[in-house]
């Protein structure tokens, strides 16, 4: 008993801000919870010498199951925090889900903010597929939004659009992933994988960034006859070209990058982000 009230008087500590260093950034990224986090790590490859902050509103995980509404009043709290807090160059909403329901609200709210979204990479795909058969794996918010449907109208006319919303395997990687075995993480990809597969699809568009944690194992059992694809690339360049930033050599030290959350889910969570972070060699500083 003693051992878990310490556990928890430990937590609550941890429960507010606890080191406030990311003043003024250079990119903010925003995420319903650590899924964007392959995105900003793309990102610093190219520049290094960039401060990069993290939002997480893990208090309101998941966006994906939200009706549009909830979704752009989450996002727009958000935004409001890391407009006040940290000053940013630009906000990359580094989820799929806000980005097709929320960034036309955002970028008209929040002028001369600059945006950067993330959005279902169905164009590449469509000029990759041989077959004609793309599966796409998003949240059931992405899905049937016609912002997605819009895109496949206009890039994907003549391939078949094979879907699956897929909100127990975006759980797993958000709450279970960092502790997860490689067993436990082909388990729970293994379904979404077979029926992409069972399908007759040559490309598997990853529309969800939570997906791209585990980006690898998803691409080791579809196998060498299913590329999976994401829009990190896309994302990056975009993010540099409107910031002005160069992706020359550069003098400047490498920055820091910090990452905040909403909430927690449990007692354990203030030490699965800090993992989590420390995974990503970024500083975890902990409920905002």
């Amino acid at each position: 008993m003693r051992r878990k009230k310490t556990r928890l008087l430990q937590h609550e500590m941890h429960s507010t801000i606890f080191s406030d260093k990311a003043m003024n950034a250079d990119f903010a990224f925003l995420d319903s919870g650590t899924g964007g986090i392959p995105y900003l790590s793309h990102l610093k490859k190219k520049v290094p010498y960039a401060s990069c902050v993290y939002l997480a509103d893990t208090k309101n995980f998941p966006y994906g199951e939200k009706s549009p509404e909830e979704i752009s009043e989450c996002a727009a709290k958000s935004v409001s925090i890391i407009i006040e807090k940290w000053h940013p160059k630009a906000v990359v909403i580094a989820c799929n889900t806000i980005s097709v329901t929320a960034l036309d609200m955002l970028r008209k709210r929040f002028t001369p903010v600059q945006f950067i979204g993330t959005v279902p990479a169905i164009k590449p795909a469509a000029k990759i597929s041989k077959t004609g058969i793309i599966g796409l794996l998003a949240t059931r918010a992405t899905i049937n939004h016609p912002y997605t449907k819009n895109l496949i109208s206009e890039f994907a006319k003549k391939c078949r659009i094979v879907s699956r919303a897929d909100p127990e395997l975006i759980a797993f990687i958000e709450k279970k992933y960092i502790y997860a075995s490689a067993a436990e993480k082909f388990a729970a990809l293994e379904p979404a994988v077979t029926f992409f597969k069972d399908s007759g699809c040559d490309v598997i568009v990853l529309a969800c960034t939570h997906f791209l944690n585990i980006v690898n194992e998803i691409q080791t059992a579809a196998g060498s006859g299913i590329k999976v694809i994401d829009s990190r690339e896309g994302v990056a360049k975009r993010a540099l070209e409107i910031t002005g930033f160069s992706k020359n050599p550069c003098t400047l030290p490498e920055a820091g990058d910090y990452l905040y959350v909403t909430g927690f889910n449990d007692e354990r969570g203030f030490e699965e982000y800090e993992k989590l972070c420390s995974k990503a060699k970024i500083e975890f500083c902990g409920k905002i």
